[in-house]
């Protein structure tokens, strides 16, 4: 058996923690085994976060740089579980990324989410997933099952433009990827309490303007 194989399996009965731990003694085939235990981690977030602009491939290499961040700024004493830690670098960097890049305008919009159902979606199992309900809380978007009107496009794009704050549209585009109000919060820097009151007057300005 190849040297590498044993140290996989052997890696398989570790917890983050532990090959942390190894890592900073110096095994540095530990740095190696976290970066590939949270590879799929990686991409899985990188599809979240093409809805709001940039290239796949890209942000799956932003993301691995935000996961490499992660193994070596990792404090025992001070963050949450390693996976906590690292899902939180890793969207950071990705979100980084993407504002530098200048983000395509209101691509989530228009490609995943209908701010009104049809009347053929209602009470069905194949009812598409709109604006407001996904700003209730946190789950993953579901575009196969997404509709849009496009004739309302315009004018909720319009509304966005002019009613949100700067802060409120990062809430939104963030909320629009499936996360939950904790990781915007960690991934912007900002309070909790701040990011729910964020969605709420989101939530109420879009039904003011718009219902």
């Amino acid at each position: 058996m190849q040297k590498n194989d044993t140290l996989t399996k052997e890696s398989r009965g570790l917890t983050d923690e532990e090959m942390l731990a190894r890592f900073r003694e110096g095994d540095m085939t530990m740095q190696e085994l976290l970066m590939s235990r949270y590879k799929d981690l990686v991409r899985i977030k990188a599809r979240s976060m093409y809805i709001i602009g940039g290239d796949n491939d890209d942000l799956i290499q932003e993301g691995m740089i935000g996961l490499l961040k992660a193994v070596r700024d990792y404090d025992f004493g001070r963050d949450a579980s390693f996976h906590t830690f690292a899902e939180l670098c890793v969207s950071r960097q990705m979100y980084t990324a993407v504002q530098a890049s200048g983000r395509k305008k209101h691509l989530p919009l228009s490609n995943y989410i209908s701010l009104y159902k049809s009347a053929s979606d209602e009470g069905g199992a194949e009812s598409g997933q709109d604006l407001l309900s996904v700003l209730e809380g946190p789950g993953e978007l579901e575009p196969e099952k997404a509709l849009i009107e496009r004739e309302n496009l315009e004018r909720i794009f319009d509304v966005i433009d002019r009613e949100l704050s700067p802060f409120e549209k990062q809430v939104l585009e963030l909320r629009l990827t499936g996360m939950g109000s904790g990781d915007i919060a960690a991934v912007l820097g900002r309070a909790p309490k701040s990011t729910d009151n964020a969605l709420t007057r989101i939530k109420s300005k879009l039904k003011d303007k718009l219902l």
